[in-house]
């Protein structure tokens, strides 16, 4: 028997979440999928599930889940403190994220406000398991798509599990390598499609400016407040494609960055995109955080991207490859 997961408490917005539906953008689809995929990854490889299994990915808030059925393994990716509830009289216990963690039926799961970063997955032995859609278990919220429903989790909620283990070696990723997934720095990006539509000064105060994320922001795109760019041609253009990480500017001046869940075309002049490789460290963000970008060729681009992907490899690869860790107890006898 495979474990359920009964959500007591929904947080701000959790959805499931797996590697994304791509190769549907020309029928107006966007890829959706986790904000940071590499997270997804190493949540699934620390409880041993494939790569692109399905997932929770939850925002900034948290929220509370109780296991149903079966025992299941657990593994959160994120900068939030978990606890285990009682059973009978056993007190709650604290699990360290980045880790994998064994949970037994009637245990209820909270996963805290998230201290740094937006989103945490939580991975399950076996994944989430949805009916695909398209090839995908990903939720697109604005088109009932995917998912559970195609909407976020609601108190209620009883999530079916895959088949996966119930007992699993113990795995860990350090401290200092679940840093690096808010690390700091420049966020790189490549001129144009439209530069031509910007006078050099605007895109050297494009580049030397301090934005700041607005609380609007979401899955469809951030959005950012500081210095205004002004269009040299017009802030119009014939509607084309809009890829991950475009930087729009609309009339008002100020950069608009699409992200997963985007449209896919648009009309705006796109001042740079921003390169595959910060997308995710992009999609950490807190509102208000300040941010600065710095403009790569297509080469150096290529290169962050190898970068990343080899980093992110090479770590669901370690976690893999030791089948001698010990295996872990139950967390209540």
């Amino acid at each position: 028997m495979s474990a359920r997961l009964l959500v007591e408490a929904p947080g701000m917005l959790t959805t499931v979440q797996d590697l994304g539906r791509p190769g549907h953008e020309h029928m107006g689809v966007p890829p959706s999928g986790a904000m940071d995929p590499g997270a997804l990854r190493v949540a699934n490889a620390l409880i041993g599930n494939a790569p692109d299994a399905a997932a929770l990915e939850f925002t900034l808030l948290g929220g509370r889940l109780r296991v149903l059925g079966a025992d299941c393994v657990i593994a959160f990716a994120g900068g939030a403190a978990l606890h285990v509830g009682a059973i009978g009289t056993s007190p709650a216990r604290a699990l360290a994220p980045w880790q994998s963690h064994r949970v037994p039926a009637g245990a209820s799961l909270t996963i805290g406000p998230l201290e740094c970063g937006v989103r945490g997955y939580l991975a399950v032995g076996g994944g989430i398991a949805v009916t695909p859609v398209l090839g995908s278990a990903s939720t697109l919220t604005r088109a009932r798509l995917g998912g559970l429903d195609g909407r976020a989790l609601a108190r209620g909620d009883l999530l079916a599990t895959g088949a996966g283990r119930r007992r699993s070696p113990r795995r860990w990723l350090t401290a200092r390598e679940a840093q690096w997934f808010y690390r700091d720095g420049p966020i790189g990006v490549v001129l144009g499609p439209q530069q031509d539509h910007f006078a050099p000064g605007e895109i050297a105060r494009f580049l030397g400016a301090t934005y700041h994320l607005a609380p609007q922001s979401d899955r469809m795109g951030l959005r950012l407040t500081g210095p205004a760019i002004a269009h040299a041609r017009g802030a119009d253009i014939i509607t084309d494609p809009i890829a991950a990480g475009s930087i729009q500017i609309p009339g008002a001046g100020q950069p608009l960055i699409a992200m997963n869940d985007r449209q896919t075309t648009g009309g705006y002049p796109k001042i740079a995109t921003v390169i595959s490789a910060d997308l995710p460290r992009l999609a950490q963000m807190r509102p208000g955080q300040p941010l600065r970008f710095e403009a790569l060729e297509p080469a150096q681009a290529v290169r962050r991207w190898r970068d990343y992907s080899d980093w992110i490899s090479a770590r669901e690869t370690a976690l893999r490859a030791d089948p001698n860790f010990p295996i872990f107890p139950l967390l209540y006898p």
